[in-house]
């Protein structure tokens, strides 16, 4: 069976990415994988710990709510299809990728919550266009325009 995989992050960019995985996944009866990455905090001098009170799986938590907040949001409109939630921890470009080995498409918007650092090391979409194992699809958000 045919996998798709998109990048899911809570941006307008990436529901725009997951409502076009979405149709993509059930033209070609695809398995779906809707992955959040993410990652601890960046630590500037001690070391970074995670209140008690909220327990060692604290972030992880949080990404899975937000993961399933989003696929909830965007495939209510479309609740006959199948969605795979993935969460991993680490750089989003790169999970992205690992997760996409066995994929024949990888899809992603065309601009998320990147910040700062994605000035400096460059766009998650820019990444997995360049280092993804299959077809990439880079999806605008319905609000951007194109460069003219």
């Amino acid at each position: 069976m045919a996998v798709i995989v998109v990048g899911v992050d809570g941006s307008e960019a990436s529901k725009e990415a997951l409502r076009w995985a979405i149709d993509e996944a059930e033209l070609r009866t695809a398995t779906l994988r809707a992955v959040h990455a993410w990652t601890y905090p960046p630590i500037f001098g001690e070391a970074y710990v995670v209140p008690e009170a909220l327990g060692p799986n604290w972030l992880r938590d949080q990404a899975q709510q937000r993961l399933d907040d989003v696929v909830a949001e965007v495939a209510g409109r479309n609740p006959h299809a199948y969605i795979e939630p993935v969460v991993r921890e680490g750089p989003a470009a790169q999970v992205l990728i690992d997760v996409a080995r066995d994929a024949d498409l990888l899809v992603v918007g065309s601009r998320g919550h990147g910040g700062f650092a994605g000035l400096l090391l460059g766009s998650v979409s820019q990444q997995c266009a360049q280092h993804a194992p299959c077809a990439v699809t880079i999806v605008r958000a319905q609000h951007e325009q194109a460069p003219g």
